[in-house]
């Protein structure tokens, strides 16, 4: 069977980390097997859901890396969704219900207030019928069916249905709750798997009875742990994390995918320069049920290091210099934005104001790289001069030079940046201490 999974998410707002990190592991699923990834879009909540965030969702999806297979719209699917709704109804399988938000929880606060747990109570069939109200729909869960699956993260999962409430899966006003249009989704779409997180647990114990009722075979179901914050607590923070404050920050898609792919598994996380050895990685057996978390510091740092293994190629369309500059300066970017500072350091001009103890030595500098052979290893010739005519080494030796010639005290190697910065923009940096 080909594997197919699934990405959905309600255009109610912008995608943040969490989305992220299921959209990648449903990608990465389906890639390694050889299967589709399916853009699914939830938007049966008319009045909440957004174009300009079904926009962005895409928009993010793509600036990640993630391409889409295929996008459905459940807001198109209304039909469908009708015709089974009519199917289990006739099969007393889905049933009306009158009580107000504020019977049902009045009602609840009474068997809490017993010690029983808050399960919905099912009226008698011959109950009356208020006049004048709409009313709303709950799917019946089979309470002699006990509910089990073999989760791909959580291993073996057991729920007793008669512990559960029948599920609301219509609104008075005839509009969908998630659950049942999600599961015929799942049935027409021959969904075969489905990460998400582990808050959908106990949806995935209701939907099971739903397939079942629906004559169809389940997916397989991965539930992973939810992402923590640093502080060692889900973190409302991690809900503004959305894709424009990551690109704002500088993080570039190969790091954040390194990082979020191994979250939650015992994996070292290693910057990756593609996304296909994350793709032959994904193994749901090797993810723990410990909360994951999500350190913005380890980001940043693995995103330098990404950047200082990408090659050329990667950021031609990027960065407005060439190779060699580009192999010069990679070592010392945090972010790709790094890159222009550099560049301007080689291009100039510089700001390099010299100490007087330095303005002897950085004259003799001059003098000598006047005389050396730029087309070679021109700063390993000027050093070894300067060190035979002043007996200079060390500190003493390289940092007057370092600060002449680029006004920072630390960068790149200046055995392949002082070429580019060339013989006479280098002479005329030195002769300011002159």
């Amino acid at each position: 069977m080909t594997e197919i999974t699934r990405f959905a998410p309600s255009p109610t707002g912008r995608l943040h980390v969490g989305n992220l990190r299921a959209a990648l592991h449903n990608w990465l699923w389906a890639r390694k097997n050889g299967g589709t990834f399916v853009l699914r879009i939830d938007d049966t909540d008319l009045t909440r859901s957004e174009e300009r965030f079904v926009d962005a969702i895409r928009s993010d999806l793509a600036w990640f890396g993630l391409t889409v297979d295929r996008e459905e719209r459940q807001s198109k699917r209304f039909e469908l969704y009708e015709r089974e709704f009519a199917r289990l109804r006739d099969a007393g399988r889905v049933y009306a219900c009158y009580e107000t938000s504020e019977e049902l929880d009045l009602r609840r606060k009474v068997l809490l207030g017993r010690g029983l747990p808050p399960v919905y109570e099912r009226k008698p069939a011959d109950a009356p019928v208020p006049d004048g109200v709409a009313p709303h729909w709950r799917f019946k869960l089979d309470h002699a069916a006990p509910i089990e699956w073999l989760d791909l993260i959580r291993g073996p999962q057991h729920f007793d249905p008669a512990k559960l409430s029948d599920p609301v899966i219509r609104r008075a006003d005839g509009s969908w709750l998630y659950l049942l249009p999600s599961a015929i989704d799942d049935v027409d779409m021959r969904v075969t798997t489905v990460v998400r997180g582990e808050d959908h647990v106990s949806n995935t114990a209701l939907q099971l009875q739903m397939f079942a009722a629906l004559g169809a075979e389940p997916p397989k179901f991965a539930h992973e742990a939810l992402l923590t914050g640093t502080e060692g607590k889900l973190s409302k923070r991690l809900g503004s994390v959305d894709c424009d404050a990551l690109r704002d920050d500088g993080v570039e898609p190969l790091a954040l995918a390194a990082l979020l792919a191994h979250l939650g598994t015992s994996d070292a996380v290693e910057p990756v320069v593609s996304l296909q050895p994350l793709i032959d990685g994904i193994d749901f057996s090797r993810f723990g049920r410990a909360p994951a978390r999500f350190d913005l510091a380890e980001l940043q740092a693995l995103n330098a290091k990404t950047l200082h293994a990408l090659p050329f190629a990667d950021v031609a369309s990027r960065v407005a210099t060439d190779e060699a500059t580009w192999l010069a300066i990679r070592p010392n970017l945090t972010r790709l934005d790094d890159a222009h500072d550099w560049l301007a350091v080689i291009a100039g001009p510089i700001d390099a104001p010299i100490a007087a103890d330095d303005a002897e030595y950085l004259a003799e500098a001059a003098r000598v790289a006047a005389t050396i052979n730029w087309s070679g290893d021109p700063w390993h010739a000027l050093t070894g001069a300067l060190k035979e005519s002043t007996g200079r080494k060390g500190k003493a030796l390289f940092m007057p030079l370092r600060l002449a010639l680029t006004g920072k005290e630390h960068g790149p190697d200046m055995a392949a940046l002082l070429p580019l910065i060339g013989r006479e923009r280098a002479l005329a940096r030195l002769g300011m201490g002159a």
